[in-house]
This record gives C-alpha cells, sequence and structure tokens, in this order.
C-alpha cells in the first residue's frame, strides 16, 4: 500500500478548499480523506467539502469494531495506520489532531509529487 499524502488544516473553509484544489488537479474523490478530534466535525467537514471519513471499508470490519472500545485517540492513531501510516506517523498527526487540526489524505496513485 502506498503512503497517503498528508496536509494539516487549522479551519474548515481550508479544508474545502484544498479538497477542490485537489479536484481540479484530477484526484478522484476516491482517494481523499478528512479526519479531525471529533467525530461529528469529521463528518461535517468531510459532508461539507465533498471528501471521505476513514470508515470500515479503509479499515476494516475488526479495526472497526475493535475502535469502539477504544479512547478517542488510539482509534484516530488506529484510523490513520489502517490508510498507511506508519504508528510513529499516526502518534504525531493524532497530536496535530489534539490540537485542533484537521487532516486531510490523498490515498493511491495520482499526479501529486507533493502536496504544497
Amino acid at each position: 500500500m502506498a503512503k497517503p499524502l498528508v496536509r494539516e488544516f487549522s479551519t474548515d473553509q481550508e479544508v474545502i478548499t484544498a479538497v477542490q484544489e485537489l479536484e481540479t488537479r484530477g484526484i478522484d474523490q476516491e482517494n481523499v480523506y478528512v479526519l479531525a478530534h471529533e467525530k461529528d466535525d469529521t463528518r461535517a467537514i468531510a459532508d461539507a467539502a465533498d471528501a471521505n471519513t476513514i470508515g470500515t471499508p479503509e479499515q476494516g470490519l475488526g479495526t472497526a469494531i475493535k475502535n469502539v472500545f477504544r479512547k478517542r485517540g488510539d482509534e484516530l492513531r488506529s484510523k490513520m495506520e489502517e490508510i498507511g501510516l506508519s504508528a510513529l506517523e499516526a502518534d504525531e498527526y493524532e497530536k496535530k489532531l489534539d490540537q485542533g487540526k484537521v487532516l486531510v489524505f490523498v490515498k493511491g496513485e495520482n499526479n501529486l509529487d507533493s502536496w504544497v
């Protein structure tokens, strides 16, 4: 599995703008994921940006069931690991989520050498 590209944002509007930019660059919406610390925020931002959340298809049923019983930080790290980040990277990004950042992930083969 290719490692996803990740960017962090401070506002919902920044996320929406970034997702629109990805779309104009030819990135398939199915490969764009949003993650915020709070579940409701994740869903609302993903809906507004027309992006995905990391759900059962990405995690697998076993991990999704385990996440029901995990603390939120553990659940967030697990989700990030399931889409291709290392445990260390997931831990670092989870700290960003704790600080109120919103993360956007781009999975799969794409035409982005980097995403700045």
